[in-house]
């Protein structure tokens, strides 16, 4: 798990950094004529923008999948009427029984 989250933290700084440095190396070079030029505050709210958006949809998916799961699995839906897991026919789910397993 550390691991994945190092590797997801280099990610996310490689991409702010490289371009950073790009447009840096591009500003700094003056080779840039007036139709390349890079407005820097505008890249920087297209990122906003794109992240903010990334991150709605994100966030829109797990409510959905949260909202479906409650709707889904909530105790008055008829599916779950008759169904019974292999413990609720036992008097006390705690001894269980040798055969069942454990």
């Amino acid at each position: 798990m550390k691991s994945f989250i190092a590797i997801s933290v280099i990610c996310l700084v490689a991409l702010v950094i490289i371009p950073q440095i790009h447009f840096a190396n591009a500003a700094l070079g003056g080779q840039v004529s007036e139709k390349q030029y890079v407005n820097i505050r505008a890249e920087v709210w297209n990122l906003f923008f794109r992240m903010t958006t990334a991150a709605f949809v994100v966030g829109a998916v797990v409510s959905g999948t949260m909202i479906w799961l409650c709707w889904r699995f909530r105790e008055s839906n008829p599916k779950n009427k008759n169904y019974k897991t292999k413990w609720e026919h036992l008097d006390d789910p705690t001894s269980g029984n040798p055969a069942e397993g454990h």
